[in-house]
């Protein structure tokens, strides 16, 4: 069954990238998330005034990867320590998020979150929401690696070949 889940890892550039590139994922899509304006535009998502993070929606097979497989990936690719940033982007819309639209995927997410947390000295700052908007962002920046291979990315371009090998355990 289809199944989906909404990530904030910082630029909503890398991020897609990174999740399109696992086996088991379907779709991917970069939008604004759980902000206050209707239909943002990037412009105006970087003013810092609509409340919105960039956010990927990943769609993927559940019979092929759990959410708690997502999950593991997402913390391999952001440092939750960070407060609206990831790499050189630093901003609200750059914070870390995991938005859910199943409730009861939430102890699951929760627990991951948990144990992440022990991995750390400091307080993580990912939160963790249920996706109260999505807006698909401009054209332009669905792809945007894939359009532009030299586009910046904070993501190391080794997390990617990881992304690409990847598999759950069975």
């Amino acid at each position: 069954m289809t199944k989906t889940i909404y990530f904030a890892g910082g630029c909503f550039w890398g991020t897609e990238h990174y999740f399109k590139l696992i086996d088991g994922v379907s779709e991917t899509q970069v939008g604004y998330a759980n902000g206050t304006t209707e239909n943002p535009t990037y412009e105006q998502v970087r003013s810092h005034t609509t409340g919105h993070a960039e956010t990927v929606c990943v769609r993927y097979d559940d019979s092929r990867i759990s959410l708690d497989f997502l999950l593991d990936m997402f913390f391999k690719a952001i440092d939750p320590t960070l407060k609206d940033q990831q790499g050189h982007d630093i901003g609200p819309q750059y914070r870390t998020g995991i938005y859910y639209t199943d409730p009861d995927e939430l102890p699951r997410i929760q627990q991951r979150l948990n144990t992440e947390a022990q991995r750390y000295a400091t307080p993580l700052h990912t939160e963790v929401l249920p996706l109260k908007c999505f807006y698909p962002a401009e054209e332009y920046h669905q792809d945007y690696l894939d359009k532009n291979p030299d586009g910046y990315c904070h993501i190391p371009l080794a997390l990617f070949e990881f992304a690409r090998r990847a598999r759950p355990e069975s």
